[in-house]
């Protein structure tokens, strides 16, 4: 009895076609697939005069005059208690703000939203809240 034996070549072929479908695919599906962007901060605009107060170990009033360049904030503020005036600088990040007045020893941190923002402050002699609104 003679065994015949069946020709690989289709089955060969198949395999081939089918790896090639397969590998071609999965190529097109890693290169056709980008990262997802980041979301954009957006910049809040904050360049002006602003008033507020604070309260906490010390009351008072405030009024600051902002600069801006990007997220990036420079000025003046000006303070009711104890009185004096006193370089800023800060930065601002969507709704997050956060300063300092170097020479008063304070910093600032809060939220912004249209024309206002509020937040908490910290110095050595304490801390408190403190609040504002565009002049």
């Amino acid at each position: 009895m003679t065994v015949r034996r069946r020709n690989p070549a289709p089955f060969v072929a198949l395999v081939a076609v089918f790896l090639a479908v397969t590998c071609s695919s999965a190529a097109f599906a890693v290169v056709g697939s980008k990262p997802k962007p980041k979301p954009k901060t957006k910049v809040v605009l904050l360049a002006g005069a602003w008033s507020g107060s604070y309260t906490g170990p010390v009351s008072g009033t405030f009024k600051i005059h902002w600069t801006q360049k990007g997220s990036t904030l420079t000025g003046s503020i000006t303070l009711s208690s104890p009185p004096g005036s006193y370089g800023i600088n800060g930065h601002v990040s969507g709704g997050t703000i956060q300063f300092g007045a170097v020479g008063a020893g304070a910093t600032y941190t809060g939220s912004v939203s249209g024309t206002s923002m509020s937040g908490n402050w910290k110095s050595p002699i304490g801390g408190g809240k403190w609040s504002a609104h565009r002049s």
